[in-house]
């Protein structure tokens, strides 16, 4: 069983996420990628607010604007959870939302562990991590890993995750004004689906490829602009299938230096690099 308390102002954390590096191995019969991946969080965060009801009803009653509540994560994971223990209990569920959409930082995945750990307290459930991890997956290979609140070297289609303990640097992460569809990404012909797998030896000597980037800079020209802005200031780096851009600084003033030199377009932010999740901070075995 685990235990979770929100903050002193009843918010759950959902924090944002950084793919390292990633690379596409392959392709299965249907239609999910073989990946390998590095994921660490951020110290930035959507917050969460859930306040149970008793007549089992699901309700966004704040969140945003540019998806509806029934597609919302937020909402599909109260119901999975809901459906999966017979729980007659609802929730009215307020996001005050911070990441970017389309982004690559993983905010919906976020959004959705973080509900899944907040309702599991607030419905007084009792799951386990390895049984909300295993309904996170049916919403989403990421989810997983924002349920185990660990920085991890992941697998297969992003779930099979070993923790791994990383330097925690400062980001400059850079959002372009342009949403990227992670799907048509991963469907585009050009897309490299055949990289040979590395070892999580060869990523910490410096492999930090990532093969959604020739895609993403050819097809997204806000994405492309920003990158090679970046790119002459340090070196720059895609999450995930972006359009989100990081560097990699050793303290928060170097990051905050170059921050400051930022179209403001691009909307920069800086942030610290954390082997374990904000979420874990409420999250106690």
């Amino acid at each position: 069983m685990i235990h979770a308390q929100p903050q002193a102002d009843g918010a759950w954390l959902a924090p944002a996420k950084l793919n390292l590096m990633l690379r596409v191995l392959g392709r299965r019969d249907d239609g999910y990628h073989l990946l390998q991946t590095v994921f660490q969080f951020l110290d930035r965060a959507d917050r969460i607010y859930l306040q149970p009801r008793p007549d089992g009803d699901i309700q966004r009653v704040r969140g945003s604007n540019q998806i509806a509540p029934e597609a919302d994560l937020t909402v599909r994971a109260a119901r999975l959870l809901q459906t999966a223990t017979g729980c007659s209990l609802g929730v009215e569920i307020a996001v005050d939302k911070i990441l970017p959409m389309g982004g690559g930082l993983g905010g919906g995945s976020s959004d959705a562990a973080t509900v899944l750990h907040g309702l599991n307290q607030c419905w007084n459930l009792g799951c386990s991590l390895d049984e909300l991890a295993e309904l996170g997956l049916r919403l989403g290979a990421d989810v997983p890993v924002f349920v185990r609140a660990q920085a991890a070297w992941a697998e297969g289609v992003g779930e099979q995750l070993t923790a791994v303990e990383l330097p925690e640097p400062w980001y400059l992460v850079l959002t372009p004004p342009q949403a990227v569809s992670t799907a048509a990404v991963f469907c585009h012909p050009d897309l490299t689906r055949d990289s040979q797998p590395i070892t999580i030896t060869d990523f910490a000597a410096g492999d930090r490829r990532n093969d959604c980037l020739t895609v993403v800079l050819a097809q997204y020209a806000e994405v492309k602009a920003a990158y090679s802005w970046l790119n002459q200031h340090t070196t720059a780096y895609l999450t995930g299938t972006g359009g989100c851009l990081f560097a990699v600084f050793e303290s928060q003033a170097q990051a905050t230096a170059v921050a400051a030199q930022v179209p403001a377009q691009w909307s920069p932010f800086v942030a610290k690099g954390c082997n374990q999740s904000p979420l874990m901070q409420q999250v106690a075995p």
